[in-house]
């Protein structure tokens, strides 16, 4: 069979679900981070390529064409857009910008709606409100590419977000400032440039903590999903 693709943007969208697979190793494609395994006794592949469109499409067309895949599930973090959803809140998305997604065939309860795909980050609260009354629930970076290849390819899509940031909240920090052209984000400078402002630093501890229940929160729900 062929494997089930498993993409994020950071390694850390991974970790967690990583750690029910079986026979886990590294994988030699061109992208930033890669690996297979099998997970409830079918082979998968976890891909995290940097933030943003193009580097979700490309890193389906790279497991794509060197081992054939049977779908591809984005996964990852995701900004709330509505008040209703909370830190670590896993959501499943319906449809991406509009267009239809797959569902898992059994999950656990969760929040499930439309999900904005944009290509840069939704930074304040008003931003994300204007997304909001679009009818979507969550925004996030990568599905929108991730769901075009998919189609190209003629591959069902999935994609299963944990939030890490609330809808009434706004960055301190401009993320987008320190997005670099490979989709990495430069954490060197801009942990330097937080040095120096306390409200940047306290940031940024918050977010660490965040993603770290939102990783572990989207592990073990796709540990009880049905693919």
């Amino acid at each position: 069979m062929k494997p089930l693709l498993f993409l994020a943007a950071d390694p850390r969208e991974c970790t967690q679900f990583l750690q029910h697979w079986a026979k886990v190793e590294p994988v030699n494609l061109p992208v930033h981070w890669a690996r297979r395994g099998i997970w409830k006794s079918r082979a998968v592949i976890a891909i995290a390529n940097g933030a943003g469109p193009e580097r979700a499409r490309m890193a389906v067309e790279a497991a794509a064409g060197a081992f054939g895949l049977s779908g591809v599930c984005n996964i990852g973090f995701c900004g709330a857009l509505d008040t209703a959803l909370g830190i670590g809140d896993i959501f499943v998305a319906t449809d991406v910008n509009g267009l239809p997604t797959l569902l898992p065939g059994s999950y656990p309860q969760s929040k499930s709606g439309a999900l904005a795909s944009i290509p840069r980050i939704a930074q304040t609260a008003r931003e994300k409100a204007k997304l909001r009354s679009t009818g979507a629930w969550v925004v996030e970076m990568e599905a929108a590419g991730a769901l075009r290849a998919a189609v190209e390819l003629g591959m069902g899509f999935y994609c299963i977000r944990a939030v890490s940031d609330l809808a009434e909240e706004d960055f301190s920090i401009d993320f987008n400032h320190f997005l670099m052209p490979d989709g990495q984000f430069d954490i060197f400078r801009m942990v330097c440039t937080s040095l120096t402002q306390p409200k940047c630093f306290r940031e940024l501890i918050r977010l660490s903590k965040r993603t770290r229940a939102a990783s572990i929160n989207l592990g073990e729900f796709l540990d009880h999903c049905d693919f």
